[in-house]
């Protein structure tokens, strides 16, 4: 089955509405296409949402009788009435929208809440597809060290920002390396630490944001701000030191580029 069959499927798919050959095609197809399988959690947490009686909101007990007023203020005012030359006023209408644009007022706010939400659901897919692909041989590092110093100038020129490096080896966090990734078709940054066993990414880009954690497809996420830039450190570690790597990160001076 192709993408372009399973965008066509989509909503049905996710709300059980397919047989189970149709059903199973997709599911067959999901594991090696993260674009859809994004598109299938987007939509999934869409219909969770619309669920949720937290959305909904009750009207004000008055609101009948203010529309019925203003519906009967709309057709007094929309009558045809002659005036003394024998002109006819077709249409002397007020403007009485209060109640119409309280209501398109909650629905965009609502499309927004979910788009925005559907956003946030694609960027940490993707975060995770990227560090599940960097585990694979050759695809974690692009420049192998554990030197700060060496590892921040091999992003110069590639790309247009400079990401904050730090050395945590004697915190537990050795450096070891850092690649170019995409996210949204941009490019970033990823440094690569490790805890024991396990690999901490942690993936850079300019901008604002506000701390947030996530869990998906058993890995830990954690966004924080640093030095302008916004960064996902993503891992299999569990969430403590997770945290702990983090709160060092903000804390140790960033490495300056040497001439």
């Amino acid at each position: 089955m192709t993408c372009a069959e399973i965008d066509r499927l989509l909503h049905a798919y996710v709300d059980d509405e397919l047989d189970i050959a149709t059903a199973l095609q997709i599911e067959l197809h999901l594991p090696g296409c993260a674009k859809c399988r994004a598109q299938v959690e987007a939509a999934r947490v869409i219909k969770t949402a619309v669920a949720q009686p937290t959305i909904y909101f009750p009207a004000p007990a008055d609101l009948r009788s203010r529309i019925q007023k203003a519906i009967l203020a709309e057709k007094q005012a929309s009558t045809p009435v002659e005036n003394s030359t024998g002109t006819i006023h077709l249409w002397r209408r007020p403007i009485a929208r209060l109640a119409i644009a309280a209501m398109l007022l909650l629905v965009i706010g609502s499309i927004y809440l979910l788009s925005t939400r559907d956003s946030g659901q694609n960027q940490i897919a993707e975060l995770v597809d990227s560090h599940v692909r960097s585990l694979e041989a050759s695809h974690l590092l692009d420049v192998e060290s554990t030197d700060q110093h060496t590892v921040k100038p091999w992003f110069a020129g590639k790309l247009n920002f400079s990401p904050p490096v730090v050395d945590l080896s004697q915190e537990g966090f050795p450096l070891i390396g850092g690649r170019l990734d995409c996210l949204n078709q941009q490019k970033i940054a990823a440094l690569i630490f490790r805890r024991n066993k396990h690999t901490i990414n942690l993936f850079i880009w300019p901008g604002e944001t506000s701390a947030a954690t996530d869990t998906k497809q058993g890995f830990n996420l954690i966004r924080f701000e640093c030095k302008g830039m916004i960064c996902w450190a993503v891992s299999d570690l569990n969430t403590g030191e997770l945290q702990q790597f983090v709160e060092l990160f903000q804390q140790q001076k960033p490495a300056s580029t040497r001439n």
